[in-house]
């Protein structure tokens, strides 16, 4: 009677012959993903923070709050 190899707590240890660097793949997409979370996060302060503005302006009585781009 052959005994089973023993298993850690995890038991996909035995189950795969794969190699430990094999989780790669997952983490580059976990990256990925949280720059471009990181880069919406930016996008909607921005955002926010014009609407804001624009906002403040009008909500004083202004009537001209263009937003002015200098001339270069």
């Amino acid at each position: 009677m052959a005994k089973r190899p023993t298993c850690g707590p995890r038991r996909r240890d035995c189950m795969s012959g794969k190699d430990e660097g094999s989780g790669r793949g997952g983490a580059i997409a976990a990256l990925v993903f949280a720059a471009i979370m990181v880069g919406f996060g930016l996008w909607l302060a921005h955002s926010l923070t014009a609407a804001s503005k624009m906002q403040d302006c009008l909500m004083s009585g202004r009537t001209n709050c263009n937003v002015i781009a200098p001339e270069r």
